[in-house]
């Protein structure tokens, strides 16, 4: 039976105990080596470096994953066949699932099928086995456990020693996942974002995308897309929540939405149908969304409002004001009557612009100043100028606390068709 050595001795602290100086040693290792190993290099070293201060003859680190409830073997030293195998445990099952289920350490003497859940650790004659929670806060990310083949028991002071081990690895794995998160977002930014603004005869179009400093994408988006029929399409949601998984949902209902747009129906129906992919696909995803539809030449705006914030429109010479529209529930709530849609009249020199809630709510202010210093900020102007002035007036110098998509539309003086 062949496992993996454990690493080689690392040099003692003068004075220290065995354990002290293996546990300064653990910690030393995990911040000199964080900066420059994947995740999965850090967590075979920080393993390694259990077994020895353990003396154990394997550790394994399992992942948990919260949409199937289990557990799946990921990292693991002189146990290779759970990662190999892929080996999956349900939440509350076996030796790993009750850690999960419980988050607390567990000490097991006996080994065999009635305690533990996956049959290699029978096969390779494991003895004792100790394990604890891998958590972020107070969220669950996976167990780490460590065997012995002979029968020396672990005692109250090894799992000490191993929820230490476990805090420096399920920090190491949180920061590199939100590195990770981060990287992942910035790519569907990019993809999934407009890279040209559609080129329609006698518009003119600017747009924003902001996210807070600590993320470069979350559930807002913005997208504007002409027809073969000519038909301008400008679409802008909000997908409640933040990060990487409010984007990836961001991203499929913004595809939906493009393949029901192609069928040419209306503004209403391709939002209909997309509620309907929500609540089937999604799950309990929630998405306000204003979707604007205007034919050649583009002298109106057909709009549809999902719960989302009515547009603002300025015409030449006179102040701002909100679009007066039916607005139908968000998607992913069951409508009780069929959407509609209403009817913005843009003539030459109006500029209509379309945002997301993040632009104008503000903790502890009532959502009604927020939406009076946008309608004061929006002018009959140049789309761009129309944006920058907006920004100032309600964002300014400070990123902001939440996701802010802004898009603007003028329908030029003596350009149009």
């Amino acid at each position: 039976m062949a496992y993996d050595p454990a690493p080689p001795d690392v040099a003692l602290v003068p004075g220290a105990s065995d354990a002290e100086a293996e546990l300064q040693a653990l910690r030393a290792v995990t911040d000199s080596t964080l900066a420059r190993l994947d995740v999965e290099d850090l967590m075979r070293e920080l393993l390694g470096r259990v077994r020895r201060i353990l003396g154990a003859d394997t550790a394994v680190v399992l992942s948990y994953e919260p949409a199937s409830r289990s557990l799946v073997a990921r990292v693991s030293s002189g146990l290779d066949e759970e990662v190999i195998q892929g080996v999956h445990v349900s939440l509350g099952e076996g030796f790993a699932g009750r850690i999960a289920a419980t988050r607390q350490p567990l000490l097991l003497d006996v080994v065999d099928a009635t305690t533990v859940a996956n049959p290699v650790l029978v096969e390779k004659g494991i003895r004792k086995m100790l394990g604890v929670p891998l958590l972020a806060g107070d969220d669950l990310i996976g167990v780490l456990h460590v065997g012995r083949l002979d029968e020396r028991s672990f005692d109250a002071h090894d799992a000490e020693l191993l929820q230490v081990a476990a805090e420096r690895l399920a920090g190491a794995s949180e920061a590199r996942r939100v590195a990770v998160e981060h990287a992942a977002a910035a790519l569907l930014e990019r993809s999934l974002l407009p890279t040209e603004l559609p080129d329609c005869p006698g518009l003119a179009f600017a747009r924003r995308y902001l996210t807070p400093n600590d993320r470069t994408v979350g559930g807002d988006w913005y997208d504007l897309f002409t027809l073969p029929s000519g038909d301008l399409w400008i679409v802008v949601g909000d997908v409640a929540g933040h990060g990487l998984p409010a984007a990836v949902v961001m991203g499929r209902i913004r595809s939906t939405l493009r393949s029901y747009a192609l069928l040419g129906v209306e503004p209403h129906t391709a939002l209909e149908l997309t509620d309907r992919k929500i609540r089937h696909f999604e799950g309990d995803a929630l998405v306000t969304v204003v979707c604007a539809v205007s034919a050649p030449p583009y002298d109106r705006l057909r709009v549809t409002v999902a719960g989302h914030p009515p547009p603002v429109v300025a015409l030449p010479g006179r102040p701002a004001a909100f679009a007066e529209l039916p607005v139908d529930p968000p998607l992913g709530v069951p409508a009780p009557r069929a959407r509609s849609s209403g009817e913005i009249h843009l003539p030459d020199g109006a500029v209509a612009v379309l945002y997301t809630d993040g632009l104008v709510e503000r903790r502890r202010e009532p959502l009604d100043d927020g939406l009076e210093r946008l309608r004061g900020a929006v002018a009959a102007d140049d789309p761009e100028v129309v944006c920058r002035t907006v920004l100032r007036s309600l964002v300014g110098a400070r990123s902001p606390s939440d996701d802010v998509t802004l898009v603007a539309v003028r329908r030029e003086v003596g350009r149009s068709q």
